[in-house]
């Protein structure tokens, strides 16, 4: 199957074959529980220790709010989205992004939307559906991988959702492989964490929660990923960072995690 095929919107979300393991906390480091207790798609792969905040944590704020302050706006003009790229929005939950990604790539263009919640995408369906968006299509995924079609993305959007990743090198060793040559991933995330915890132990749903700049260089890095843009925006703890891959995917075995506490101040 060609890249553009896989991209074909389609009507019929996959099966949910791993929405236990997404309801999960954050793994600890030290081994305890073998691999065989982590998503397939893990294993093999160093763990993370850090913070993470519960998946479905969702934003409060209405797209309403969000478009008055510009919020889509900035994010599609730093990450360069032009008509004709290919796209994906993972954790595209409502589909604030996903509805807007649509008319930016146009009708030459595509936007598939991933998450790790059936029901979200469930009902993003039925939006994607009733606003006629043709050029997006819908993609479960997996703590551990994205499950991208191969080589066939300009740009990777992750919204504030890298904060909800237990698994980070595996999920962002997969998602590498959905990157075509030249293509780049775009974070948007925040700083200034309201108490931050490490462990087994995840932030609560609606808790403020924020992974530092520094924890997210090192992570990026270690899939062998360079900075190529970071920006603050002024008035909000709220940044923008964006990634391309250098040279070849490091083997599994090969990556180096960062310590457990690296970049949070007081967190270790």
């Amino acid at each position: 199957m060609s890249p553009r095929a896989a991209l074909a919107p389609r009507k019929v979300l996959a099966p949910l074959l791993l929405l236990a393991l997404a309801l999960g906390g954050c793994h600890r480091a030290d081994g305890s529980g073998g691999d065989a207790q982590r998503a397939p798609g893990a294993r093999g792969f160093p763990r993370s220790d850090r913070p993470v905040e519960l998946a479905g944590a969702d934003s409060t704020q209405t797209e309403q709010q969000r478009d008055a302050r510009g919020e889509a706006a900035w994010v599609l003009a730093l990450a360069g989205v032009r008509p004709g790229m290919s796209v994906a929005d993972i954790g595209a939950g409502g589909g604030y992004y996903t509805v807007r990604l649509s008319p930016a790539v146009g009708r030459h263009g595509r936007v598939l939307a991933e998450d790790i919640d059936a029901g979200a995408l469930s009902r993003l369906g039925v939006r994607v559906e009733r606003e006629r968006l043709n050029n997006v299509s819908i993609q479960l995924g997996d703590v551990a991988d994205p499950h991208l079609p191969p080589a066939s993305f300009d740009r990777v959007l992750l919204v504030h959702v890298y904060r909800q990743v237990t698994e980070p090198y595996a999920f962002l060793w997969h998602l590498r492989g959905g990157l075509r040559a030249g293509g780049s991933v775009a974070v948007v995330e925040d700083d200034l964490p309201k108490n931050p915890r490490k462990g087994r132990g995840a932030e609560p749903a609606g808790d403020r929660f924020a992974i530092p700049p520094a924890r997210l260089f090192c992570e990026f890095s270690a899939l062998g990923f360079r900075l190529i843009q970071f920006v603050t925006k002024l008035g909000s703890t709220g940044y923008y960072a964006q990634f391309e891959a250098i040279g070849d995917r490091p083997q599994p075995a090969d990556i180096k995690p960062c310590a457990d506490n690296a970049g949070f101040s007081g967190g270790g």
